[in-house]
């Protein structure tokens, strides 16, 4: 009994320091102060940012940052560079522009990666009712190209002048996010919709559950849009990503498909950025229980996120991870 209880009291100690060698590391991080650009309440992005927010908590140890919703990729990106937001995803073809639009003399933070994430579909959803099978049978109808500022917009209205349509002139054009989508479709004031995120997003499934609806194949159009846009991909969205009310889907789609970043700016320490990256890898369970698009975000692909260069701390991540 007289040698176990040294030993005991050796095993408390080791705990004791363990315990508060967490506790330092916790309060290391413990005035960062953060807030993220998450788009639409209901998309895949604001998902994961609230999972991220909680995340964080735990590891590296911050406060929860202050998850705010947006309008989408592009106002995200406009508050990175404002400094109104400290990280936020985006697509990359609007990273790339906004980058550009910075190396040209345009002013606000330099946009940096963290990591690439998961790949966004572009679903082109049409009422069932209606005999629309192509992008150009949209011509004359009350279509959704996403919100002003967001993502979704960008790519919609490339795809339509890549298919010699203008949006304003051969559609009767709307500007809705995906709630206000939702709506106007439920309420038989849309007859189709743009909506740009991961597979499935939950704003479309609601409404698939209500709508009948179908989403249209992209193939005859694509080749001209990556022509013209490199940054774009084609991949295929299958049957099962979503029930329709409007009948079986027996065949996948073709669509356009974009990756997405998560994003910080030159304002982040280096210390910071690396300390989020580690923990972001730590949380990927709980990301892929919130949506199952983060299966696809693991370390190797994460450091792809060209034309946008890898932060100086996600470098030091990279480096450490054997990448």
């Amino acid at each position: 009994m007289s040698g176990t209880l040294p030993r005991v009291r050796a095993v408390g100690v080791v705990l004791a320091l363990a315990a508060l060698f967490v506790t330092a590391c916790g309060r290391e991080f413990d005035r960062v102060e953060l807030t993220m650009a998450a788009g639409s309440d209901t998309g895949v992005y604001y998902k994961l940012s609230s999972v991220l927010a909680d995340s964080w908590t735990r590891d590296p140890g911050i406060p929860r940052p202050r998850v705010v919703e947006t309008a989408g990729s592009v106002d995200n990106l406009e508050r990175l560079r404002t400094g109104q937001a400290q990280v936020g995803f985006s697509a990359a073809d609007a990273a790339e522009d906004a980058q550009g639009a910075a190396q040209g003399g345009a002013g606000g933070h330099r946009l940096y990666a963290l990591a690439r994430m998961h790949d966004d579909y572009l679903q082109v959803g049409v009422r069932a009712d209606l005999e629309v099978h192509t992008l150009r049978d949209l011509k004359g109808l009350r279509v959704s190209i996403g919100a002003r500022d967001s993502g979704v917009k960008l790519i919609a209205e490339r795809l339509l002048r890549s298919a010699d349509m203008s949006p304003t002139e051969d559609l009767d054009v709307r500007y809705l996010d995906l709630n206000a989508t939702a709506d106007a479709m439920r309420n038989d004031q849309l007859d189709a919709f743009f909506w740009s995120g991961g597979v499935p997003t939950a704003g479309v499934t609601t409404l698939a559950s209500t709508v009948r609806i179908r989403m249209l194949d992209l193939r005859d159009v694509l080749p001209n849009l990556r022509r013209l846009y490199p940054v774009y991909g084609s991949a295929t969205v299958p049957a099962s990503a979503y029930e329709l009310p409007g009948g079986p889907v027996t065949t996948p789609i073709t669509t356009l498909v974009v990756r997405n970043f998560l994003l910080v700016t030159d304002a982040m320490p280096a210390d910071v950025a690396e300390a989020l990256l580690r923990g972001l890898f730590h949380a990927q369970p709980a990301l892929v229980e919130a949506s199952p698009v983060a299966r696809s975000i693991e370390v190797r692909s994460a450091i792809e996120t060209t034309p946008l260069p890898l932060h100086p701390g996600a470098e030091n991540y990279y480096r450490d991870a054997k990448v």
